[in-house]
């Protein structure tokens, strides 16, 4: 934002390297370049990757002889800030981020100002193990690689997968959310709850081949067969890249409720989002992305099939063994299409009765960010929807950064403990830690005092968590 006659600029932080090298891979002086396994941005000097990656190992190995067992997260200085991250034995990820600037004008030139406390370590080292999630999720881990094709086989998928990965990172707008990197569960009633179990169940039977099931409703998690941690970054993938690509022109209008009385065999809504394009073109090609779940024991190779009829989306997996045909397509399409058809506008229905019965959505006069570590559960009302590029936060950054340096505070200690911050300009911030829960609230209330904004959290958890218990 410009401000006053001496034009000020923001400048966001931005991605200055990331890289990943193994020092194992080079021992011997000289043969240094053989560590790195990938480099970006590409073009910079062979002789300077070189002094970055043994900087980042000298670094690793200076703090190691103060924790042995848990060397260095970060390196803050004056212009940037590093961080670390080791998913494998001796595989290292590195990546550096430029601080935000302020540039001021000073006799007609430019200066800059770097805001060195800005980033805060949490948000941008779960961004860093996020991109190994999602790099293992469609490649596997870099030492199956490694036995795969050696070191030219891992290089080759690093450079095919983070080339892409790397553009969509978002830096600016990172915040608590990355930290918990949680699932947006759709709320049900029981009915159709088991209307859907019982969906899964059939679909499962009928196509004997399929291994796990996902259903979304909405980019919203109702059911998975998948374990947490897979699941986590597979929600990421669906939410924030698959779906968005796929927005859905045909149905400007959202869901209108079909009638459940027409005859069997109709026009239904659905179709593949991974795979053919076009079922009736016999040469249409049945390719489906691969994912890799439970990496740390059974190490199970799938095709990932997504398939979505008007906003409800079914994922299966399959063992990546057998070859989906087009036949295989074909019959899941018959049999899927016209039931999950039916089911999206059940849904769609019955989250319109309890939206009437709750009273619509109003701007919700709190905001509020709450997280559970044990189903991964997360609500935000401060976040807009996400898109693919950014999430945007409907609070100032400065709000948010009050927000990730309580939940830093939580992170440090056991207990159960509740955070009240004054910030600027009428805003009180809550933060509310109890058995694996984390509730942050943002309250804008004029000369409020302590005891009222006690009681304005308060009457929150009974209004929107009045089934959960948070000790008082």
């Amino acid at each position: 934002a410009a401000g006053g006659a001496s034009q000020e600029k923001q400048l966001a932080p931005t991605l200055l390297s990331f890289f990943i090298y193994n020092p194992k891979l080079g021992p011997k002086e000289g043969e240094e370049e053989k560590k790195i396994l990938f480099y970006h941005p590409n073009e910079v000097e062979k002789n300077e990757k070189i002094r970055n990656v043994g900087l980042c190992e000298a670094i690793v190995q200076f703090t190691r002889t103060f924790s042995p067992t848990k060397p260095a997260k970060s390196l803050h200085t004056q212009k940037n800030r590093q961080f670390f991250h080791e998913p494998e034995e001796n595989f290292w990820m590195v990546m550096v981020v430029r601080n935000p600037i302020i540039e001021k004008h000073k006799d007609g030139k430019p200066v800059y100002e770097y805001q060195e406390e800005e980033l805060l370590d949490k948000v941008y080292s779960s961004v860093l193990q996020q991109c190994y999630s999602m790099y293992k999720l469609f490649n596997g881990t870099f030492r199956k690689a490694m036995e795969d094709g050696g070191v030219k086989v891992l290089k080759e998928r690093l450079e095919k997968f983070f080339h892409r990965y790397l553009q969509t990172l978002h830096l600016q707008s990172c915040d608590l959310l990355d930290v918990f990197c949680g699932i947006s569960f759709f709320p049900l009633d029981k009915m159709t709850y088991l209307k859907i179990q019982s969906f899964i169940n059939r679909m499962e039977e009928s196509l004997n081949i399929v291994k796990y099931t996902a259903f979304l409703y909405n980019d919203q998690l109702i059911w998975s067969g998948l374990e947490q941690d897979d699941m986590r970054i597979l929600y990421k993938y669906l939410t924030t890249s698959l779906f968005p690509r796929h927005m859905e022109p045909e149905l400007a209008g959202r869901d209108s409720p079909i009638r459940a009385e027409m005859p069997g065999n109709l026009q239904h809504y659905g179709r593949f989002l991974t795979g053919p394009l076009n079922l009736n073109d016999p040469e249409a090609k049945c390719r489906f992305p691969k994912i890799f779940v439970n990496t740390d024991d059974t190490y199970e190779e799938l095709h990932l099939i997504v398939y979505k009829a008007m906003s409800a989306a079914v994922c299966f997996m399959i063992d990546a063994s057998i070859p989906p045909t087009l036949e295989f397509c074909r019959k899941l399409d018959s049999i899927v299409g016209p039931q999950l058809t039916v089911l999206a506008s059940d849904i769609c229905e019955q989250y319109n009765i309890n939206k009437r019965i709750s009273g619509g959505e109003k701007e919700p006069q709190f905001k509020f960010i709450y997280f559970n570590h044990m189903n991964l559960a997360e609500k935000s009302t401060i976040h807009m929807r996400k898109t693919s590029s950014v999430s945007l936060a409907s609070v100032h950054p400065d709000l948010m950064k009050i927000l990730g340096d309580i939940n830093s505070d939580f992170s440090r200690v056991d207990e159960d403990e509740e955070i009240i911050v004054k910030a600027m300009s009428d805003y009180w911030v809550v933060g509310k830690k109890s058995d694996q829960r984390e509730l942050y609230v943002i309250l804008n209330q004029k000369n409020a005092n302590l005891i009222e904004v006690n009681e304005e959290v308060k009457k929150l958890c009974a209004t929107q968590f009045n089934n959960i218990f948070f000790l008082d």
